[in-house]
């Protein structure tokens, strides 16, 4: 019952007012005014959870708050409370009450074509969903059905769901949730590390992987854990790094057949990057593969100075698998130190990379470096997108990818030659391009942008052509001083055959740190976006038009999934401290 509110405005009211004018003074500000939820709190007209309560109960609960969960208690004059408590009662008047949750169990069964059972919902990491019950005709009807609150200001968290189970994170917590009406099955937390620096220490975390009986998460101090899926208990724990550097764990390990995968963040801090590689039933460790060679090792030669021992690279995002060809693909950070590169002379191999490797033993089967020699903090660490695809007149196997250094660029995915590198921005400073041999063909080195894109998810419908991905144009901006950035965000559709922009929209409101969104496009002709300062939409794959927006009034930092359960299909995103999802 905690999860009924988030929070009430106050606002004066005169005595004798009736229960609507209580509602829409106090309520409405939280709860929407037509009682249907906004992002600040769920919807109380024809809520289950409230269904089949008393008036009484109502008036107690009203009373009594759930500050745990951001809604105060608070005194109202008595003809006041009795008003909206037998308001919020009519409004569920014939509502069936949600089962209690408590003695329910999670079970899970085949793979089921609604379910999202990985980070990007497929291998591919193209955030594309074949579900196309909610479409453009009637997106209009979207509506709030349910939100779980997490005490933590600023989730990325992108959920999963399989057999009407949502697993979503917190700071070093999972929590299993029922899809259907948000009530929680089981919760696993630890305390936060202390000690620990960049986005780690913050409490960022992106997800979970599941497979079988269990629930994997990587905690914010690199430890990689199991959990069991019918009860959240610990099942097994491994420590991801050999060695005391500034590892932190932020993102969501993949799942490849047997194993689990996953990578480590710190590079701002210094640190030497790796991807790792476990046994999904036993946490045994089958293969590290390191982002920074040793001296000695292929790559070294590209490291002119001082051995790199904490060089850097990251590796805090998911990669992507192709089955077809039994490659594993994934994206590294930038060089350490970011800018003092006196004794880092030389390309900086594997930082700022794409990783094409064995996902048998790791071993590296080709690399494209984005950025060598990175002075500007230009991680490549955006998502690494895997599509089969008629492109300039034969079918192709590609890997899609808008880089932090503003050019989005084309790789063949079986040999990584490159087949396009276009600036998706209209202004350039650093390079003028990307030349024949696959370099850029360097200007100022520091210059921008440093941040024309970033980690949140990408989408490319086959119907269109089209690749959908969030932009920073701050190379047009000014500066703003931080925590803000310069510049203006774009919603962005780039054509993947030549580069050129389709469509954009522009974000409303100043460009600020840390409010990178991401992107989902179904199949039924849609692209769920969140928009950085506050909100939710959805527009029409082909021309970019808006055809529904929910108010979050918080800054969104996630990226969208769907689901579908019982032939019902559902979005869900998460917006600041909660989950929010979303049905017709």
């Amino acid at each position: 019952m905690r999860r009924i509110a988030v929070g009430l405005l106050l606002a004066p009211l005169l005595a004798g007012s009736s229960g609507s004018e209580v509602f829409a003074g106090h309520c409405a500000g939280c709860h929407g005014s037509d009682a249907r939820g906004t992002g600040k709190g769920p919807g109380l007209a024809a809520n289950p959870r409230l269904g089949g309560q008393s008036a009484e109960q109502l008036r107690a609960l009203i009373q009594r708050g759930f500050p745990a969960s951001g809604m105060p208690s608070f005194e109202l004059p008595a003809a006041e409370l009795e008003a909206v408590a037998s308001y919020v009662h009519e409004l569920n008047a014939g509502v069936q009450p949600a089962a209690a949750n408590g003695n329910q169990r999670v079970t899970w069964h085949d793979p089921q074509p609604g379910d999202w059972l990985t980070y990007n919902g497929n291998l591919s990491a193209n955030r594309y969903s074949e579900l196309k019950q909610i479409n453009t005709a009637n997106v209009g009807a979207l509506r709030l059905k349910w939100l779980f609150p997490i005490p933590y200001f600023g989730l990325e968290v992108t959920p999963l769901e399989a057999d009407g189970v949502m697993y979503v994170t917190g700071p070093n917590q999972v929590y299993a949730i029922d899809a259907v009406t948000g009530g929680e099955i089981w919760k696993y937390s630890r305390p936060q590390t202390s000690g620990l620096v960049g986005d780690a220490s913050l409490g960022t975390n992106r997800g979970v992987a599941i497979r079988d009986d269990k629930v994997f998460l990587v905690t914010d101090n690199a430890h990689l854990i199991a959990l069991y899926r019918a009860t959240g208990t610990l099942a097994w724990e491994t420590a991801m790094p050999e060695e005391s550097q500034h590892y932190g764990g932020t993102l969501a390990p993949l799942v490849v057949k047997d194993t689990v995968i996953a990578g480590v963040s710190g590079a701002d801090e210094g640190i030497r990057g790796f991807v790792a590689c476990y046994k999904a039933g036993t946490g045994e460790l089958l293969w590290r593969h390191w982002t920074v060679p040793r001296r000695g090792e292929p790559g070294s030669e590209s490291w002119k100075g001082s051995e790199p021992v904490m060089g850097g690279g990251s590796t805090w995002l998911t990669g992507s698998y192709d089955p077809g060809t039994d490659t594993l693909f994934w994206p590294t950070g930038n060089p350490f130190p970011d800018s003092a590169d006196a004794e880092r002379g030389g390309d900086n191999l594997y930082t700022d990379s794409i990783l094409a490797l064995n996902p048998a033993n790791g071993a590296l089967r080709w690399h494209y470096q984005f950025t060598p020699h990175d002075v500007s903090d230009r991680d490549a660490t955006e998502p690494p997108v895997l599509v089969d695809a008629q492109y300039r007149g034969k079918p192709r196997k590609l890997l899609l990818h808008a880089d932090r250094n503003g050019f989005f660029y084309v790789l063949d995915r079986v040999t990584g030659e490159l087949l396009l590198a276009k600036p998706f921005l209209r202004r350039v400073d650093w390079s003028s391009g990307i030349g024949a041999d696959g370099r850029p063909q360097v200007k100022d080195p520091a210059g921008c942008p440093d941040d024309a894109a970033n980690w949140s998810s990408t989408a490319y419908s086959r119907v269109t052509d089209l690749y959908y991905f969030m932009a920073l144009e701050e190379c047009m901006g000014q500066p703003m001083g931080y925590p803000d950035q310069t510049g203006q965000r774009y919603l962005r559709a780039v054509n993947i055959e030549t580069g050129a922009i389709a469509w954009e929209i522009a974000q409303p409101g100043p460009a600020k740190a840390k409010s990178w969104t991401g992107v989902l496009a179904t199949a039924g002709g849609l692209v769920f976006y969140g928009k950085p300062n506050g909100g939710f939409d959805a527009v029409d794959e082909r021309l970019g038009k808006t055809l529904w927006h929910f108010p979050t009034n918080v800054r969104m930092k996630a990226s969208p999934m769907t689901f579908s359960v019982r032939g019902k299909q559902y979005v869900t995103v998460a917006a600041g401290p909660n989950i929010l999802c979303f049905g017709l």
